[in-house]
């Protein structure tokens, strides 16, 4: 895709929606590490579900450590691996009270030493809660950056780079937002609405979906 065509990629969809968020609930930065550590292969709804009771307890690392990890497990039981997530939050909160005085760094490097977080939660993390250029590459983005043309790669972290190379300076902030927005609800992964996409004649996807299929 033309530098030119990736630009207008990026005004058409913030023109559309020009303060994109993250689905996930949260009130504070804590909250988000959790939240998106937790999202791992579930989804947004379903975290949201399972977190609203919890955030209501657990504002800091402290609150986790005093909860406990039964505790922790009676209120995230509806989601995928919840054992091992438990665990893993657990052993975070440990670290962030002892070596960070219960604040969520504001570092990548520091993130990804935390258990159960990857680059791409902390990219999150980094994106939603500091405001950092970052470019979490999830399924959805994956999809979208290859389908489209706007960034392929053979795997997230070649996606990433794309994205990190290619993506104009007003859109960086927001970029991970829209891309995965897009990808839930537009481009989606067994059939792309493309007859409502507003970048669909930008867009390099051969096997394009323009016309609405009538549901069975």
């Amino acid at each position: 895709m033309k530098s030119a065509d990736i630009f207008e990629f990026y005004r058409r969809l913030a023109e559309a929606n020009p303060d994109p968020q993250t689905e996930l609930e949260f009130g504070n930065t804590y909250q988000l590490l959790v939240a998106v550590t937790l999202s791992a292969q579930a989804t947004d709804v379903g975290v949201n579900k399972a977190t609203r009771a919890l955030f209501e307890i657990v504002k800091t690392p402290q609150d986790m450590l005093d909860l406990g990890e039964e505790g922790l497990k009676d209120h995230i039981k509806t989601i995928g691996l919840f054992n091992s997530k438990a665990k893993n939050v657990m052993a975070m909160a440990e670290i962030l009270v002892r070596e960070h005085a219960g604040e969520v760094p504001a570092d990548r490097d520091e993130l990804v030493k935390l258990p159960g977080v990857g680059r791409k939660t902390a990219n999150v993390v980094l994106n939603c809660a500091f405001g950092a250029e970052t470019f979490a590459v999830d399924t959805h983005i994956f999809r979208v950056g290859n389908r489209t043309g706007l960034a392929k790669g053979k795997n997230v972290d070649a996606v990433e780079r794309s994205l990190e190379k290619k993506t104009p300076k007003p859109f960086r902030v927001g970029a991970h937002h829209w891309l995965i927005l897009h990808g839930r609800y537009i481009c989606k992964a067994r059939t792309p609405e493309c007859w409502r996409c507003p970048v669909v004649d930008l867009c390099g996807y051969k096997d394009k979906v323009l016309e609405k299929k009538a549901k069975k």
